[in-house]
C-alpha cells in the first residue's frame, strides 16, 4: 500500500468517507441515531473542525513553510507553537470532526463509522509517512516533539 502513501489530498478523503458514511446510513437505516437539534450539534461540532483546520495554516503561513500534505519533504520548518503543543496533526484533526459533526447530522450509527475509517486511512496513508519525510528533515528537533506531543490528542 505504500504507494498509496500520501498520494490523495486529505480533504478528499474526508469527503470520500463522508459519502461511504452517508450510504452507510441509507443502506442500513434502522441504526438511527437520534440526537436533540441535531443540525445545532452537528453545526457546532464543524465550526471546531473548521477551525481545528484553519487555525494551523496560519502557523504555516507565518513559519512559511508548505502545507501542501502530498509534499511533506518540501517542509522548510517545523512548526510546535500554538495548537501544536497539544496535537501534532490539528489540521487532520479538523478534518475528523468536520466529517464527525457532518455525519451527526445524518443521525445514523452506521455513518459515524466514517470518522474512524478516516482516522484510519489518514493515519496509515498520511501522517506516518509525513513523520518519517520530517523525521529525515529535522532529525534533532522532531523526535523530542514527538514525545512531548501526541499524534491525534
Amino acid at each position: 500500500m505504500r504507494w498509496l502513501e500520501t498520494r490523495i489530498p486529505p480533504p478528499l478523503v474526508m469527503l470520500l468517507c463522508a459519502g461511504v458514511g452517508w450510504l452507510g446510513g441509507r443502506l442500513w437505516p434502522g441504526a438511527m441515531l437520534p440526537l436533540p437539534i441535531p443540525a445545532l450539534m452537528a453545526g457546532g461540532v464543524m465550526v471546531i473542525g473548521v477551525a481545528l483546520n484553519l487555525l494551523p495554516k496560519l502557523a504555516f503561513q507565518r513559519a512559511r513553510t508548505t502545507v501542501n500534505p502530498l509534499r511533506p519533504s518540501a517542509s522548510s520548518a517545523l512548526v510546535t507553537r500554538g495548537v501544536y503543543r497539544y496535537t501534532r496533526n490539528p489540521m487532520y484533526l479538523g478534518q475528523a470532526t468536520v466529517l464527525a459533526g457532518a455525519m451527526l447530522y445524518l443521525q445514523s450509527a452506521i455513518a459515524l463509522l466514517a470518522v474512524p475509517l478516516f482516522v484510519l486511512y489518514i493515519t496509515w496513508l498520511q501522517i506516518m509517512p509525513e513523520e518519517r519525510a520530517l523525521q529525515a528533515r529535522f532529525p534533532e528537533v522532531y523526535p523530542l516533539f514527538r514525545q512531548r506531543v501526541r499524534r491525534w490528542l
